[in-house]
């Protein structure tokens, strides 16, 4: 698997996994980068077993510099449905070839966008809606299932977590513990699915100090960035990346 990657991919993975560690500091927009860098490189769906190790490393790293700030009363309402859209995620992986996969996923990703940018443009369309049992159960199905094809479910998430108005920081360490639960409960459903295995872990391995730099280094951008202003590019590029998977250019 690794030895047709070239020195530029390389770079391009190590970057990737900087992402990683920059998705888990409170900018999840961005985690659509190593989402696609991965999946272009090594497919789809082989893509999510390399990165899958990863995440729980980052998820971990993330648990112990913002940990603390969890609001577990959110953990608790959005973990049952996220959970289960995982299980009707790993049904579905074994239903779709590698280019249904990949539009599926894209597709998926810009009706998220479009929600995001509604949202922001219109807050008073939600005023109400996250006080609503079903938008917990609406948002934490689509988490699970986006999180299960393509460890994507970072703008999911974090929608949810802005329009139920919690603050920067607690925002950062309720996502932290929600995803290290739901990233530990698909390593057996990637096993299973052939997913996992020497070589995934062996590349994991390899670019794993790449992901606490990417976080202690998004650590210190929430710190000093409007992150109005940051958010806009992130949603910028997600969609650009997104069109990609679809297959636009």
């Amino acid at each position: 698997m690794t030895s047709s990657v070239t020195a530029i991919e390389w770079f391009m993975l190590f970057l990737g996994a900087m992402g990683i560690g920059l998705s888990k500091s409170g900018f999840p927009g961005i985690s659509m980068f190593h989402v696609v860098v991965y999946a272009t490189i090594f497919g789809t769906k082989e893509s999510t077993g390399i990165l899958l190790p990863m995440l729980v490393f980052g998820d971990c790293v993330a648990i112990f510099v913002f940990g603390r700030k969890a609001v577990w009363t959110q953990v608790k309402k959005l973990l049952p449905p996220t959970l289960i859209g995982v299980v009707i995620g790993w049904l579905m992986m074994d239903r779709f070839d590698e280019e249904t996969f990949k539009t599926l996923v894209g597709a998926i990703i810009l009706c998220l966008i479009v929600l995001q940018v509604t949202r922001s443009r219109k807050p008073e369309w939600f005023d109400h809606i996250p006080d609503k049992p079903w938008f917990a159960i609406v948002l934490g199905l689509l988490a699970g299932i986006t999180t299960m094809l393509a460890n994507a479910a970072g703008p999911v998430v974090a929608l949810y977590m802005l329009s139920v108005r919690l603050p920067k920081w607690e925002l950062i360490g309720t996502s932290a513990w929600l995803f290290l639960v739901l990233n530990i409960s698909k390593l057996p459903l990637s096993y299973e699915l052939g997913l996992i295995h020497r070589d995934s872990l062996t590349i994991g391995v390899t670019l794993a100090a790449a992901v606490p730099l990417g976080l202690y280094f998004g650590r210190w951008l929430v710190e000093r960035i409007s992150q109005s202003w940051f958010n806009t590019i992130l949603l910028a590029f997600t969609a650009i990346a997104a069109i990609r998977m679809i297959g636009v250019f």
